[in-house]
């Protein structure tokens, strides 16, 4: 009898709220700034002080030295540390790939607006890595035909200063290919190539849609991030420099 009252009740409601419909009239909001006006609660800030020591301690050990700050925009086409970037990928994640697949990477492509700091003259930490990149990107080697290759050159050649490395393009005076090689070998149209890049490119990102459709794609699950913090952890000294691997004649 409970059950059945209830049920009633609900249907009766129900048919209430269809004869009386509520219209929404109006929505008013406020802005509340978050700033250092707004007072601390110390039982909070107690609660979470030794995690944040132990994050500090972390993000803040010493992996390697530069002896020099490095920025994306010390030069148009190839940067230090777009070329630390791209190298450092080639370095570390072809081992995997090869393991995987018997086959090694045979480039690798980044993104110029995925560098979102420098590299600060001095320690090499932690910190560091997560300062250059934020992102949760992951690598991903993708298998490229011919076509897609020059694809990729085509679009490389409208003069940003995208990471690459295990290829050259150099361009003439009038901003055209000139040479463009993978390995140091022009594109063979009838090959494929296995190009490293993250998976946010490889989704089309950046408009590099040249990567969206690939022959094949594998990857590694290795965060781009992560393999930063390897690679100074590895590396004494940082001091990548810019080179001929993209210029303009």
């Amino acid at each position: 009898m409970i059950r059945i009252f209830l049920c009633l009740l609900v249907l009766t409601s129900f048919s209430a709220c269809k004869n009386n419909e509520a219209h929404l009239a109006k929505i008013t909001g406020k802005q509340i700034l978050i700033s250092d006006s707004l007072q601390a609660d110390s039982s909070i800030n107690s609660y979470i002080k030794p995690y944040k020591e132990n994050i500090d301690r972390q993000m803040d050990s010493v992996l390697a030295y530069s002896p020099k700050s490095i920025s994306k925009t010390d030069n148009k086409y190839n940067t230090a540390i777009g070329n630390m970037m791209a190298d450092a990928v080639l370095e570390l994640a072809n081992p995997i790939f090869k393991s995987r697949t018997k086959r090694n990477i045979d480039a690798v492509i980044l993104n110029h607006g995925g560098i979102r700091s420098i590299l600060r003259e001095g320690p090499v930490t932690m910190r560091s890595a997560y300062e250059i990149m934020p992102f949760e990107n992951s690598i991903v080697v993708v298998e490229l035909s011919g076509k897609e290759v020059n694809n990729m050159f085509e679009y490389l050649k409208r003069g940003t200063a995208h990471p690459i490395a295990g290829m050259q393009i150099i361009l003439n005076d009038a901003g055209e290919i000139k040479k463009a090689t993978i390995q140091g070998k022009p594109v063979d149209k009838h090959k494929t190539y296995f190009i490293a890049t993250n998976d946010y490119l490889q989704q089309g990102g950046d408009h590099m849609d040249f990567l969206k459709n690939p022959v094949s794609i594998l990857p590694l699950d290795y965060k781009i991030r992560n393999l930063l913090i390897d690679y100074f952890a590895k590396n004494d000294t940082i001091n990548p420099v810019r080179d001929d691997r993209f210029i303009k004649e």
